[in-house]
């Protein structure tokens, strides 16, 4: 058994709901390894510190408990997966600097931005992989893992989409 580390960000059911509503129904239902952040009105997000046999157990197993206490929530993101430069630094233990150097001399092999502009934004999961197989670099198994589930939860979410794509049951049962 491992600890693992996210967030989930839901939309709550109605925009106006006052989100303070639920922290007893979330305790309740098995969210109580978790601090939730109710800033944004509509918004809830619980930053998880789980233990489970798998990150994709952790994460899951925290959507349903979410989705138990607060009925039509609807996962809006799992984190940690869209990152910026500076946050990929920091979760790799190296400089902003260090890593926009390596970006750039490493123009065809590191992994492609999900999206370029200011800031240009990655998948965690495909640059700590890079990290460790082109570079030699020492990653953190439990992160990577998290980071290949969330990036997994996220494309998952998008997929559902576009018509005609079946999900893995396993994933289906995150978006009810």
């Amino acid at each position: 058994m491992n600890e693992y580390e996210f967030t989930l960000t839901f939309r709550l059911p109605t925009a106006d709901t006052d989100a303070e509503l639920y922290i007893d129904a979330l305790a309740e239902s098995g969210c109580d390894d978790a601090l939730v952040g109710i800033g944004q009105p509509g918004r809830i997000a619980l930053d998880f510190a789980r233990t489970a046999t798998s990150a994709f157990e952790a994460v899951s197993t925290a959507v349903q408990n979410v989705q138990q206490a607060i009925p039509g929530v609807e996962l809006i993101e799992a984190a940690p997966d869209f990152v910026s430069t500076t946050d990929v630094a920091e979760l790799a233990g190296c400089s902003r600097q260090n890593l926009r150097k390596l970006m750039l001399n490493h123009p065809n092999s590191f992994p492609l931005a999900v999206h370029e502009g200011s800031p240009s934004v990655w998948h965690l999961a495909n640059v700590l992989t890079w990290l460790q197989e082109r570079q030699s670099r020492d990653v953190d198994p439990t992160l990577l893992e998290v980071a290949k589930t969330t990036m997994k939860v996220n494309i998952a979410k998008e997929a559902r989409q576009l018509p005609g794509i079946a999900l893995p049951k396993e994933l289906r049962a995150l978006f009810r």
